[in-house]
């Protein structure tokens, strides 16, 4: 019933706040329980003391509220911006850990190996820093801004994060699997450790290559638009993709398999048993009803074809 008075108090505690350059009067509404009033901050929407003083005007109406027993919401460009943001950051860790989560578990299952998944995570992750460290660096701090069309260097949109991460995670898992698959085909069918990382290099990335040249087209593509959100993804999304499919799976991936060895493929026993086995390289294929097929010279002939 005091909206009038109690408004009237805020805005002048609002107008002495540093970085506010006016306040505009405040209008009640008919019933006399609610007032609404602008504040005309002396920085523009997007900028960072804008920002500073939306914080600071939402700490100021805590004490306002206990003292006069109101509610005082702000909202406005800045103050949404900074919500959403907030929003967003919340649930990028939960669903970071749902996509990668459900990704480990399926590769385990496929791969049958603990080292695989773990370490397609830890690439993908690499992958996504990188792309964000170069969109950092070009369009926030403005190394060769020139070069991409970028007139004025600014923070990055809170949405790119979130829509470069599932596009980018798609792509990596996809990569992942053309090159592991033969390796993995390889090493059931009786090639060592070492030959089956060269074998799978050899196979696999070509589809690897030519998958990520394709991409990295399209991608590029969009960085000669005008809209920024768009030439901030298609640079984000050509940079990951670039990053995780000729330095990621092209070469850390091989030199680790070939590192490990044997040890790449572990899988504990009680976990072995626990999991279904899909058996996508077709491993039992050399076996029959009773057990592995006769060592002839054509059955032998028959699975080095087959490697």
């Amino acid at each position: 019933p005091k909206a009038a008075a109690v408004a009237k108090r805020v805005a002048q505690r609002f107008a002495a706040q540093d970085g506010v350059a006016s306040v505009a009067p405040p209008t009640v509404n008919p019933a006399g329980d609610t007032a609404l009033f602008n504040v005309i901050p002396a920085s523009g929407p997007g900028k960072a003391a804008t920002e500073d003083l939306v914080r600071s005007l939402r700490g100021s109406a805590g004490a306002l509220e206990k003292d006069t027993g109101s509610e005082i919401l702000i909202t406005g460009q800045t103050a949404l911006i900074i919500d959403f943001s907030h929003t967003l950051d919340k649930a990028l860790l939960p669903y970071l850990a749902l996509v990668v989560g459900l990704a480990f578990l399926l590769l385990m299952v496929v791969f049958r190996s603990l080292l695989v998944p773990f370490k397609a995570a830890l690439g993908f992750l690499l992958s996504v820093g990188a792309a964000l460290g170069a969109v950092v660096a070009v369009f926030q701090q403005g190394h060769l801004a020139g070069l991409f069309g970028i007139d004025q260097p600014g923070p990055i949109v809170s949405t790119m994060p979130i829509l470069m991460i599932g596009v980018v995670f798609g792509l990596a898992m996809d990569y992942e699997v053309f090159l592991v698959s033969r390796m993995r085909e390889a090493y059931t069918h009786g090639a060592t450790p070492a030959e089956a990382v060269v074998t799978g290099f050899r196979y696999g990335g070509r589809v690897v290559s030519a998958a990520a040249i394709i991409m990295i087209s399209v991608f590029s593509g969009f960085i000669a638009e005008d809209n920024d959100l768009v030439k901030m993804m298609g640079f984000a999304l050509a940079s990951a993709v670039l990053f995780d499919a000729f330095v990621v799976r092209m070469a850390i991936v091989p030199a680790l398999f070939a590192l490990l060895g044997t040890k790449a493929w572990w899988l504990p026993k009680w976990l072995d048993r626990l999991l279904p086995n899909l058996d996508v390289e077709g491993a039992q294929l050399g076996h029959g009803p009773a057990g592995p097929l006769p060592s002839s010279r054509s059955a032998k002939r028959e699975r080095e074809l087959i490697r």
